[in-house]
């Protein structure tokens, strides 16, 4: 190992052991607590880039550090809805390394802010499917490093533990109610979260069940049900989470439930939770919402106990002019106003 990598792993480490592990917030939910169901949410907005993102960006800078692909001097390259390119802008900032994010046309002006703020340059596409071609393309011309998260998300962290999400998940729990979680749940980016999480399930042999759920125009679903890999669709519009092509790093075999969220029930369900933290957070933290609240009522119908647990993903303060914003609501994702209500009620059991 050449002198320079080793410093930039030594800079990794040094930043990780500078953060603090992200909260497990009980959700304080009175008429769900008396049934026996309690509801968690492990709050990724409080990493230093601000999102689940920011445990991906560190794996995969040491990922590709420890098996040789980034040199001083090289340009990363990564394709992303934008939450990833932001995480991974600061951790090329940190070991001084060009960074470019292709992205969307249609990320939040806030995200591509941030990605600015930490030193990176963003170049924009039309068609979150233009993504991948363009990156790579990027990474020849400047003879840089295209990370490529969709392909290597799922082989970057060690899921038998060393701080993982899941393992944390389950240190956190170790003195609630119900410990174990009769569900965890996680939408689907890359598939990375997922196969970490599924794997440390089988690996600690905990009889928790994984339920991702799917915003619509994304073709996850769709493929644990059919296991058609060559599926495409129109992608999501869920910042994310979802994708408009199966990526490699999502292992449908590890998810035991899918179902799939339609847009106007994300970004109700996001503003019901957002009003009742006192605090936004963003549209993929709705999703995850819809599908616990629908685990959950299963579960009580069923006369069944225990504890359901998923992401914050990160904050609505990155989406004021969007998702948060109640014309372009209603104008792109349906009756928000309707869906919002509804899962206010269900909040309230």
């Amino acid at each position: 190992m050449n002198a320079w990598t080793h410093s930039a792993i030594e800079r990794i480490e040094a930043d990780f052991c500078r953060s603090a592990d992200t909260h497990l917030i009980a959700l304080p939910l009175p008429a769900w607590s008396a049934r026996g169901i309690d509801f968690y949410l492990k709050d990724e907005s409080t990493h230093p880039t601000g999102s689940l993102k920011h445990r991906l960006a560190r794996s995969l800078f040491l990922y590709a550090l420890c098996n040789g692909w980034l040199r001083e001097g090289t340009t990363v390259v990564e394709a992303s809805s934008g939450s990833t390119a932001v995480s991974e802008a600061y951790f090329a900032r940190l070991l001084g390394l060009p960074f470019v994010a292709v992205m969307p046309r249609s990320t939040s002006a806030e995200k591509i802010a941030l990605i600015r703020f930490y030193g990176g340059d963003c170049h924009l596409v039309d068609h979150a499917s233009e993504v991948y071609a363009a990156a790579q393309h990027l990474a020849r011309e400047l003879s840089g490093h295209y990370m490529d998260q969709f392909t290597y998300a799922e082989r970057a962290t060690d899921w038998r533990g060393n701080n993982n999400i899941a393992q944390s998940m389950f240190e956190q729990m170790a003195h609630e109610r119900h410990p174990v979680p009769r569900w965890i749940v996680t939408a689907a980016g890359t598939g990375g979260t997922s196969a970490t999480v599924g794997r440390f399930l089988r690996y600690r042999r905990h009889a928790t069940r994984l339920c991702v759920p799917d915003p619509e125009g994304s073709v996850f679903a769709a493929y644990h049900a059919s296991g058609d890999a060559s599926i495409t669709g129109a992608g999501s519009r869920i910042e994310g989470i979802g994708r408009p092509r199966v990526e490699p790093s999502f292992i449908p075999s590890l998810v035991d439930h899918m179902l799939v969220v339609d847009n106007a029930n994300s970004v109700g369900a996001m503003l019901a939770l957002s009003e009742r933290l006192g605090r936004k957070v963003g549209p993929s933290t709705g999703t995850n919402l819809v599908a616990m609240l629908t685990l959950a009522t299963e579960m009580a119908e069923r006369g069944e106990t225990g504890s359901v647990l998923s992401l914050l993903c990160d904050s609505g303060e990155r989406y004021l002019g969007t998702y948060h914003d109640p014309a372009w609501a209603a104008e792109h994702m349906g009756d928000v106003d309707r869906a919002r209500a509804r899962w206010t009620a269900r909040l309230n059991g």
